[in-house]
């Protein structure tokens, strides 16, 4: 049977807007009766796989063709509303009802039939995708000839030398040949000068960069310095490459090149540029002098057996491309193959090894260098990871080799070597995006660990997931397949959720966030400042815009996506029941941060009290406010408490209150002049309000004192402590000198029945007066005002 691939091409090149369905039939009915059969070759049904989803992209453009239109259909008959129960309406709203329906049906009816075409297309790439993923599957599972087997070295041998000898004979025709040879003797000035020259760029080039670009790495102190001396580092490979370019370029001048030779000198010069970046991430990753993507904990010799491992590593990898030029040209059979390339698996595997011991020891150093109650560092981990499935690699690559299953031993091997390069490419990559914008901070501490780096190093992460997918088999054709349909996206209800529309969502909503914050701060420290309103005020308005400003943004991110909230709104009734049970806490608290920021019974900065608890207001927030105690520790309120609770506000308004300075005399004393004595110390204190003046109260008579309280009315309630403090110790300097005496408390003890201790021998004691013992007076302690120092006799009364 006959298979054209041509058939999408043409019918497409036949018309832009409309699907040749004949011809897809046509198509898919022979890919069908392909695919059952069983029969044809790989290329073949990759060829078929690229025609089905040159069809599917056609099939989804044409299911979205009449997409306007039916929105602006359906918006109409959404206008018309529903059908009476009765089933009775105006004949002309019954005739529009009709006509717009049939033109629905009409408009949906090619989307419709691109949607079930494209769903056999989806099918039949399904079933070409098993059948090549089972193909593959089955190849690294078959079992060749063992290369252990002593009687297959000397075929190995023999066919090996026939290709280099082939390779010869090929290169003695060309000079043999007059034309070829006369053709060489012209231009042979040139090409030695040629020769010469790429010799000395791809010998020297790179040493003459590195010690150039050591100058900057060894003085390295600012993220710009770094930058530069990786550019110039970047010169370690162009360099030697453009040497290696104009020696290939020179070879293919000598008009020797034949179809044998001209895949072999491919694969070397490929294999020149793995070198050549192999020693460019040795020298940048294991480094002696500086420090670059991480200082690993390994020695200097270890570090520079790291580099040579790295370098013997690409040379491995290119001798084995040169091989596989030559079995691709010679057609060499799989046992021959596998007697010539388990030499290379085994020095790939001990290669893999070492390297993986290096990380693991790296990682071990590093933990034990850390302190035991720091976590140890993600790298650091990662990196003994790394190292552990290099060893195991290495173990098991050249085991399966020996076994005869060669395809699964050269792909574990050597698609490891290239995932190991192209992770260090990406880290590398990371590392440089991570230094740009240390630069665009100008050098902020923390800049390279913040969120930015995070997410750019994410981002470079995901880009460079295709190619480790390519580097294990997997086809581009499957790579554009999976896009393709991550672009098409989830539908849910009426509304498709695509890649495309979270982006835009995320884009446009830290464009929004962004433009709030930004006025936000203006406001804040240029429009609001130049008003009359109070700080208070200004918090407020601010924190007010900024939720604003973010529930718009989120708004318009939301539409500019293109997703539907209407087609929403019953999962959300559904689950505002549920919600509001769960998060009815959380809701109180938001309304009650709005009624705190909007009536503001408390601003930032004043003195409050709640259950006890004295502090500053630090930040009113939506959901809690946060107070600062007076021995520096923060309390989080629900705004619920404020709302609800008893609050007192020292400083609401003004800062003025009053102190009350309790003081206790002995008997005996005059109380007029204690009286006069404490209102001098009352009018002398300067934090004390002439208006209205201080004045004392005799309290009465207690069990030890006579008792009196100076109570006077400060210009600012937040120095009471100290206002306190201070009359204390001029109370005490003015009772010294009028020899006022303070009393203390004093018991006398008597003993009744003193006889009955006479009874029983003990001699009667002398009846003495107690003891005086002073008072335990507590002092006081001013880290921290409680409500005992402000309470309706304390003070704090306004």
């Amino acid at each position: 049977m006959l298979l054209t691939f041509g058939t999408f091409g043409a019918a497409q090149a036949q018309s832009t807007t409309a699907v040749d369905y004949t011809s897809w039939v046509q198509l898919a009915e022979r890919i069908e009766t392909a695919v059952e059969a069983g029969r044809a070759s790989d290329t073949v049904l990759q060829g078929l796989r690229d025609d089905l989803s040159g069809w599917r992209e056609q099939f989804v453009t044409a299911s979205e063709a009449n997409a306007r239109t039916l929105t602006a259909v359906r918006a109409q008959l959404t206008a018309l509303g529903t059908v009476p129960e009765g089933g009775e309406e105006p004949a002309d709203i019954s005739a529009q009802r009709a006509e717009l329906s049939s033109r629905l049906a009409e408009l949906a009816a090619p989307g419709k039939r691109a949607e079930i075409a494209k769903s056999r297309a989806d099918v039949l790439i399904g079933e070409i995708d098993s059948i090549l993923r089972d193909r593959q599957t089955s190849a690294l599972l078959e079992r060749d000839a063992t290369p252990l087997n002593p009687t297959l070295w000397t075929r190995g041998w023999t066919t090996l030398v026939s290709s280099l000898n082939g390779t010869k004979n090929e290169l003695l025709a060309g000079w043999n040949n007059p034309v070829q040879r006369a053709a060489f003797v012209a231009k042979l000035p040139a090409l030695i000068a040629s020769t010469i020259v790429g010799l000395v760029l791809l010998l020297m080039g790179g040493r003459w960069i590195l010690a150039l670009g050591d100058r900057f790495l060894e003085q390295r102190s600012t993220a710009q310095r770094w930058l530069m001396a990786f550019v110039l580092s970047l010169g370690q490979l162009f360099v030697p490459l453009a040497g290696a370019y104009i020696l290939r370029t020179a070879i293919y001048e000598t008009e020797f090149v034949g179809l044998r030779l001209d895949p072999v000198l491919d694969a070397i010069f490929g294999g020149i540029f793995l070198l050549l970046v192999s020693l460019w991430i040795g020298r940048f990753v294991f480094s002696d002098k500086y420090e670059t993507l991480r200082r690993f904990s390994l020695s200097s010799e270890q570090r520079r057996t790291a580099r040579r491992l790295v370098g013997w590593l690409s040379v491995v990898v290119g001798v084995k491309q040169v091989l596989e030029a030559f079995a691709s040209f010679d057609q060499w059979i799989a046992s021959v193959s596998a007697v010539i390339y388990f030499p290379l698996i085994v020095i790939s595997g001990m290669l893999l090894w070492r390297l993986g011991r290096l990380l693991r020891k790296h990682a071990r150093q590093a933990l034990a260098q850390s302190e035991e109650e720091q976590q140890p560092r993600y790298g650091d981990t990662m990196y003994g990871l790394l190292g552990r499935g290099l060893i195991i690699v290495g173990y098991v690559g050249p085991a399966l080799a020996a076994l005869g299953y060669l395809q699964a031993s050269t792909t574990l091997v050597f698609k490891t070597i290239e995932t190991l390069l192209l992770l260090v490419l990406v880290i590398i990559a990371q590392r440089v995006l991570a230094e740009v914008w240390v630069v665009i901070r100008r050098g902020q501490d923390g800049a390279r660990e913040g969120l930015v780096p995070t997410l750019v190093g994410f981002g470079v992460m995901l880009m460079a997931v295709p190619s480790f997918f390519r580097i294990w088999g997997t086809s581009n054709a499957r790579i554009e397949q999976f896009w393709t349909q991550l672009s098409e996206g989830v539908a849910v209800g009426d509304t498709r959720i695509t890649a495309s529309a979270l982006i835009t969502l995320a884009v446009v909503f830290a464009v929004g966030y962004m433009l709030t914050r930004l006025v936000q701060g203006a406001l804040k420290n240029t429009v609001l400042p130049k008003t009359g309103m109070d700080k208070g005020g200004q918090s407020a308005l601010v924190s007010g815009i900024g939720y604003v400003g973010i529930f718009l943004a989120a708004l318009v991110a939301i539409t500019s996506a293109g997703i539907d909230l209407s087609s929403l709104a019953i999962v959300a009734g559904a689950l505002s029941v549920g919600i509001g049970f769960g998060l009815q806490n959380i809701v109180s608290n938001f309304v009650s941060g709005i009624i705190l920021l909007i009536e503001r019974p408390i601003t930032e900065g004043d003195w409050i009290e709640v259950g006890g608890t004295h502090g500053t207001v630090r930040d009113i927030s939506v959901r809690s406010t946060r107070i600062e105690t007076f021995d520096r520790s923060d309390v989080i309120l629900p705004n619920a408490d404020l709302i609800s609770g008893k609050v007192t506000n020292y400083t609401r308004g003004n800062p003025v209150g009053r102190v009350i300075v309790p003081v206790g005399v002995a008997y005996g004393n005059d109380t007029r002049k204690i009286e006069a004595i404490l209102l001098e110390i009352a009018e002398a204190h300067p934090m004390v309000l002439a208006k209205p003046a201080p004045y004392v109260v005799f309290q009465g008579f207690g069990a030890d004192s006579l008792d009196f309280e100076i109570r006077a009315i400060l210009r600012d309630v937040n120095f009471v402590m100290s206002v306190r403090s201070d009359m204390n110790h001029e109370i005490a300097r003015r009772f010294t000198e009028a020899k006022i005496e303070i009393p203390f408390a004093q018991r006398d003890i008597w003993l009744r029945n003193p006889e009955a201790l006479a009874a029983t021998g003990t001699p009667e004691p002398t009846k003495k007066p107690a003891k005086k013992r002073k008072p335990q007076v507590k002092k006081p302690d001013f880290s921290q005002l409680d409500e005992g120092d402000f309470d309706g006799t304390e003070g704090g009364e306004r």
